[in-house]
């Protein structure tokens, strides 16, 4: 070999020595080697599609892949024996009825209850048709119908609202609405009593229509009527008023003592 063949020989080996070099610094700073290249499924539109790729973020392998994700569309990836595999759920058109209205919705749920669920709907408040397991199809048509606990919660909260609308009592004052009513010890007292001054516990005056209750059983300030008593307003305690007590102020003495101690329905009034 000349001196000549020589020298041409060693600048390609140093050549092969660069590139191997640069090679080698690219792979320590970028990690694209052939070990990065990952084997990749794509299940999408009905189709699979098979790739190698060094990219790891499923949005960037999809977007390397062609496969423009639309509003609503999702994807689920999960690591397989030798790769990864990435599925893509399509959003569908869908009509949600309920109560003679239809709601237009766009998911990607691949079920009816989940499709539902994803929207906000409490499942268990409804009867479905289809099912809750039905596969979510294009332009599907979910049917929804209170279920029996829901529907007989609104029949008891209609039958507790007509039961007050026709609670009704006649009084001094014509015909006036009442939302409950209870038996009660009652006994009589005097402006008198007491301290003597006529101030009640709220600071009225002491007068007939005026009863001591105790608060927590009737709130001060609550409108009552009682048969044979009339109308009259909790505002004032006493120390013997106790659960279901009431005491009436009375005009006289003789009155007081007239009606002495006697169980009475107090109606409260709205």
């Amino acid at each position: 070999m000349s001196f000549k063949k020589l020298r041409l020989f060693n600048r390609k080996e140093k050549k092969a020595m660069l590139c191997l070099m640069l090679g080698s610094m690219m792979a320590l700073t970028t990690g694209f080697t052939p070990n990065n290249l990952q084997n990749v499924r794509i299940l999408v539109d009905g189709q699979t599609i098979e790739t190698h790729t060094t990219a790891t973020n499923p949005e960037g392998i999809l977007d390397r892949a062609g496969i423009q994700l639309n509003e609503k569309d999702e994807y689920y990836a999960k690591k397989t024996g030798n790769g990864t595999e990435i599925i893509v759920q399509r959003a569908v058109p869908a009509v949600i009825e309920y109560n003679g209205t239809k709601e237009q919705v766009l998911t990607s749920r691949a079920t009816v209850g989940e499709a539902l669920s994803d929207l906000g709907y409490n499942v268990n408040d409804y009867q479905v048709v289809p099912g809750l397991d039905t596969k979510v199809q294009e332009n599907i048509n979910i049917k929804l119908e209170d279920s029996a606990a829901v529907k007989a919660a609104a029949a008891a909260r209609k039958a507790e609202e007509e039961r007050l609308r026709n609670q009704i009592i006649e009084t001094s004052r014509g015909a006036v609405r009442y939302t409950h009513a209870m038996t009660m010890e009652a006994s009589a007292y005097l402006p008198t009593d007491g301290g003597g001054s006529g101030v009640t516990a709220s600071g009225m005056r002491a007068q007939r229509g005026v009863v001591a209750v105790d608060p927590r059983v009737i709130p001060l300030g609550t409108r009552l009527y009682i048969p044979g008593y009339g109308d009259a307003i909790a505002a004032d305690t006493g120390g013997a008023i106790n659960g279901h007590m009431i005491d009436l102020c009375m005009e006289s003495y003789g009155e007081a003592m007239q009606f002495g101690r006697r169980p009475v329905t107090v109606y409260v009034l709205q």
